[in-house]
């Protein structure tokens, strides 16, 4: 009698397909991910001081230079605009048009949905 290996695939199937999601929904957030900017000023909320920049705490929102005012979306924050639950992701926008699969919204663009 020869001792074969259980498959852990077969013994939860819905632990594997967890996994397996997990880092698809990931993917589909970190557009929109805090990350360190170059700080103008003030930090905005949920951001700490370090050096030129400013670094998003634990709950920091996405934060973007603030150009006029902010797009659809967010929120003024000092020199930023701070991303919402109904954000998009935001450039700026050059000139008059945005490009391919953006729309307008003031002086970004936002990515459409």
């Amino acid at each position: 009698m020869t001792n074969t290996p259980r498959h852990a695939t077969g013994a939860r199937p819905a632990l594997w397909m967890l996994l397996i999601l997990l880092p698809l929904s990931t993917l589909a957030d970190s557009a929109l991910s805090p990350a360190p900017i170059l700080k103008h000023g003030a930090c905005p909320s949920g951001y700490s001081p370090s050096g030129a920049y400013c670094v998003p705490g634990s709950k920091a929102r996405l934060a973007i230079d603030k150009l006029g005012a902010c797009p659809s979306g967010y929120t003024p924050s000092g020199a930023y605009c701070l991303a919402g639950s109904q954000a998009r992701a935001a450039i700026a926008k050059i000139g008059s048009s945005c490009p391919s699969g953006w729309s307008p919204s003031g002086a970004y663009c936002l990515r459409r949905r």
